[in-house]
């Protein structure tokens, strides 16, 4: 929800040039309940919850877990924001509800299996899998709290603010002055000082001073141990027992960690991720969805933005940015066939290779068997430079398909938007 926000707040630190590439940090998203799952484990606290992934689950679940509670919170789990103001496309209002705990199975019936679309989940949804059933709390004061890491600080930096639970575009909008942000050094670890600094621009009414210092040094722990590359809560609450309580949460995670955080990283949920996306990793292909209309195949992620561009310059729109590297093998190519042909919009196929680790008779190759196996109903323009560009356009040749060839990048950039018109 406030993605872009923090990057303005952090002084631009994460703000990038372009859609694409905002779409092409590749960072962990965990669901809510797998958060506070997180955070319990490093003593922040959070509210009693459970997840349900079936309506069969549930009168058990109240039973065991909540037995004395008279109304339960039922949050659908999607990763998008927006969930309280969405809508599923089976008509019901709202991805979280409090209720009755006699109400809770049919509220959450009615969002398992089901599709909800947010402001943020674009107008095809994402499908809710499981429900986050929690305690609902007496909350006394709301408050806004994320670590996000900061190019200008060269470090982790906390953003806070007196008011939570509601915008925090809005509010930074209205009211800039209630933002408060502190650097943390990277090497010393954040102080005292600088944990008392954080609670001072919260303002909490009721919560112990010192017990929040605490659970602020206590995020922070989490956010480095875990290699986050953003922790945000919102609301971070104070309760009538005067307790400091994560009440929501949204956590990323630097995909270059994976090696070091393999239990983290098995709760990704490739069931509300792009399918192609996924494909391309298991393929270890760089590919990020876009909106156009031309498929886009090249090696060398610089390349790759040339290619856009002057896609673009020619009136032509990229359906993707994919990259296979300099390395790729033939089954990686027949993949990425695949993978580009698997979206109704790509009209056009562009292949712009410059071989230098990468060999033009490989791609050629790749190029030809994927044809074979996917049945291509669309152009394919074909741009080929470098190590063993010979041997590749013979084979291009030599396969009896129709192929449009380019003898440079401007030249194939204009034969793929004629293509498509």
């Amino acid at each position: 929800m406030v993605r872009g926000l923090l990057g303005k707040l952090a002084t631009r630190s994460l703000s990038v040039a372009g859609k694409w590439q905002h779409q092409q940090l590749r960072r962990l998203n965990i669901h809510e309940y797998q958060g506070a799952e997180l955070m319990s484990k490093y003593g922040i606290n959070v509210p009693k919850g459970v997840a349900v992934g079936s309506v069969e689950e549930i009168n058990k679940t109240i039973k065991s877990v909540f037995p004395d509670q008279n109304e339960i919170v039922v949050k659908s789990q999607v990763l998008a924001g927006g969930r309280g103001l969405g809508t599923f496309k089976n008509g019901l209002k709202g991805g979280v509800h409090i209720v009755k705990a006699d109400q809770v199975e049919d509220i959450a019936g009615k969002m398992l299996g089901q599709i909800l679309v947010t402001k943020q989940t674009g107008a095809q949804g994402k499908i809710v899998s499981k429900v986050y059933l929690c305690e609902k709390l007496s909350l006394v004061n709301e408050m806004y709290f994320s670590i996000i890491l900061d190019r200008a600080s060269a470090g982790p930096l906390i953003i806070a603010c007196s008011k939570g639970g509601t915008s925090i575009e809005d509010l930074a909008e209205k009211f800039p002055d209630m933002i408060i942000k502190v650097p943390i050094d990277v090497f010393r670890g954040i102080t005292d000082e600088d944990a008392a600094k954080v609670v001072d621009g919260l303002a909490p009414k009721v919560a112990d001073r010192n017990d929040s210092i605490a659970q602020v040094k206590k995020l922070y722990e989490l956010f480095c141990k875990c290699d986050c590359t953003m922790l945000e809560i919102n609301p971070l609450a104070e309760t009538s027992d005067n307790k400091l309580v994560a009440a929501d949460a949204k956590l990323n995670f630097d995909d270059n960690a994976a090696y070091r955080q393999k239990e983290i990283f098995a709760l990704r949920d490739p069931t509300q991720e792009d399918a192609r996306e996924v494909a391309a990793a298991k393929a270890d292909l760089n590919y990020i969805g876009l909106d156009g209309e031309i498929g886009c195949m090249v090696n060398g992620a610089g390349l790759a933005m040339a290619t856009m561009d002057i896609i673009k310059f020619h009136g032509g729109t990229p359906a993707n940015f994919l990259d296979v590297g300099g390395n790729a093998s033939e089954g990686q190519v027949v993949e990425a066939f695949k993978i580009l042909t698997s979206d109704d919009k790509v009209k056009a196929i562009l292949v712009n290779i410059f071989g230098g680790i990468m060999k033009c008779d490989v791609i050629a190759s790749g190029i030809v068997n994927a044809a074979k196996q996917v049945q291509l109903k669309v152009p394919v323009v074909i741009r080929l430079e470098g190590t063993n560009v010979e041997q590749g356009k013979r084979i291009l040749k030599e396969s009896g398909m129709t192929l449009i060839t380019a003898e440079d990048l401007d030249d194939a950039a204009e034969k793929a938007v004629k293509a498509i018109r």
